[in-house]
Formats: C-alpha cells, structure tokens, sequence
C-alpha cells in the first residue's frame, strides 16, 4: 500500500448518497492491470463517480505484506474506491475488509469472474450458486465493520434460470449487502449480447439500488440501459479502456484525456507496459492503422511523447 502510509485514513461521509442525484452513478469496473491507481485519477477527471480497485484475493492479501504493498495502493483523491475481494470463507474476507476499511469507501465481493483458475479454486462465478455462504460472507463484513456508513457490495453474473439469481439478490439483500453489480451474461457468455431483461427483474426485485454492467461504451448506451432497467448506476470497463473520457460525454478519446494520461502515468512512475498498453486501447478508434502499427512497436515512455507531439501536437 506504498502510497496509503503517507496519508491520515479519511471519513468521505455516506457513498449511498451518490445514489440519490437522480441520475445513474458512474462507475470503473475492476479491471485486472488497469483499474489501478494512476487510471482511477484519470476517469475521475472526467465524471466517472466510483472506482474499484482490480480483483485482490483476500487470502493472498492477508497473507503476505508484500502483496499488500503491491496489490493496494491509493491516495486522498482516489476516492470514493471500492476495493473488490476474491474470497471464499467468511473470516479471511472480514479480515481483509477491516485493513482496507480506514482507506475506502466500501469493498465488494466478486462473484462474477467466469475464468477458469477463479472457478476451479472456488472464486468468482462460482459463488453465484453458493447463496447460503455469500450470506454469511456479507453478514460477517458487516458485524465486524464499525462505520455503518462503510459499503459492502457484490458483483454477480447472472443464470440461465433468472428466478435463482433473483433468489440469491434478495437472500443478501436481507443479510445487508449494500448494492448489487449485475453483469447481465452467464459465466458462460463471453461475447453474446447482455440480457438486460434479466438486469430488469433483478432491478424491480429488490429495494436496494442495482448497478448494471455489460457493453457499455457511451453514454448513449448509458440513457438507453437507464431506460430499459431502471437501474440506480452503470458500470464500464473495455468502454472506460478505451475512452477514459466517456463519462463526460465524450464520443471518443480528447486529446486532453491522452496528455492527461501522460501526465499522471509519469507522476506515479506508471511501468512502461501498462502505461503504453492504455495509450493502445485509447488511440485505437483515433489512430490510422499505419500510425497504430508504428505506435504499438515504441519501446520507451520518451518515443511514446514524441510520437504524441509530432502525430497531434500538444493539448
């Protein structure tokens, strides 16, 4: 946690007010290697509400100070942060919530990662078929959290019989999960369209807000999935990957947002890879494919700006 020994835990008041402006909550996904700090700091500058941290497993976490060290890292301005968990027994998921509470806003328990290893070691997806432990997993956050205001939320996918994912919804709804994050596909599904439908019953079945996920990559679709569900906020991912400015409206990546990027990514000391690989994914609708071959071959963060200020020039 490099960055959180340098700053006084603070209190951003109740998150579950986000939910009340009387339009959908913004939200970046978590996102194995990207939703890290340096790429948090950037969507929030362009109205993106809510960030999650990348996946942690919480055994590992409690493990291990180095993973610690590695896996979380934040500062005064990353927030309001939702760290997100990968865990499978109730107490080693309070333990690691209790560490991470003094930093964040909520933490969020990952029952929606479809990959193989996750499932195979009872992580993920998984859980959406294990209610009774989810429940006990949420209840035990819960006693052993004192701010009553700290979130605590689950991420799901959906099954193909809707009536158990909406059973599984109101059995942590009753044991106090704060919202629940609908990605609206199976843990089979990888590309088939989402299944709004099914975020709909889920939404109209429960009193607690419901945040939908799935292909969203402007706010055109925003509008037309608040339309369709009702649901209380969006989550992105590849949408905010690729337009990290997508939240404000815009329909692809500003110029400013690519600089902006530059700038943060230096500051943090961002590793060349992670800091090329989101320039790849942010020029890629804006970059002619001669100029995306040259691009995606530059090896150092100084080619990298100089490519920038001779294709573009400065902001």
């Amino acid at each position: 946690m490099t960055e959180v020994h340098n700053k006084i835990p603070m209190d951003t008041g109740n998150i579950m007010d986000l939910f009340n402006r009387g339009r959908p909550v913004r939200v970046c996904a978590p996102m194995v290697r990207y939703s890290k700090l340096p790429f948090r700091c950037l969507v929030r500058k362009y109205d993106c509400d809510v960030c999650f941290t990348p996946m942690i497993i919480a055994a590992d976490f409690m493990r291990s100070a180095k993973a610690r060290d590695s896996e979380f890292t934040t500062n005064k301005t990353d927030r309001p942060l939702i760290v997100q968990f990968a865990a499978k027994d109730a107490q080693t998921l309070a333990d690691a919530a209790c560490v991470v509470s003094p930093f964040s806003d909520g933490v969020d328990l990952n029952c929606g990662c479809p990959q193989r290893w996750a499932v195979s070691e009872g992580y993920g997806a998984c859980l959406i078929n294990k209610p009774e432990l989810v429940k006990d997993m949420v209840r035990h956050v819960r006693n052993q959290i004192d701010n009553p205001n700290y979130a605590l939320s689950i991420k799901i996918r959906i099954h193909k019989d809707i009536r158990k994912t909406v059973d599984l919804c109101q059995k942590v709804e009753a044991a106090g999960v704060s919202w629940i994050t609908v990605h609206g596909r199976t843990a089979d599904e990888r590309h088939q369209p989402v299944h709004y439908d099914a975020i709909k019953t889920i939404k109209d079945s429960l009193s607690i807000p419901v945040i939908a996920n799935g292909d969203i990559k402007s706010m055109q679709d925003v509008e037309a999935i608040y339309e369709l569900t009702g649901v209380d906020g969006v989550m992105a991912a590849r949408g905010l990957l690729a337009n990290p400015a997508m939240f404000a409206g815009y329909e692809e990546t500003p110029l400013q947002c690519v600089w902006d990027w530059v700038d943060i990514a230096v500051e943090h000391g961002t590793p060349f890879t992670c800091f090329h690989h989101h320039l790849i994914y942010m020029l890629e609708r804006i970059t002619s494919q001669p100029e995306r071959r040259v691009f995606n071959n530059l090896s150092s963060t100084s080619a990298v700006i100089d490519f920038l200020h001779n294709t573009y020039g400065p902001t």
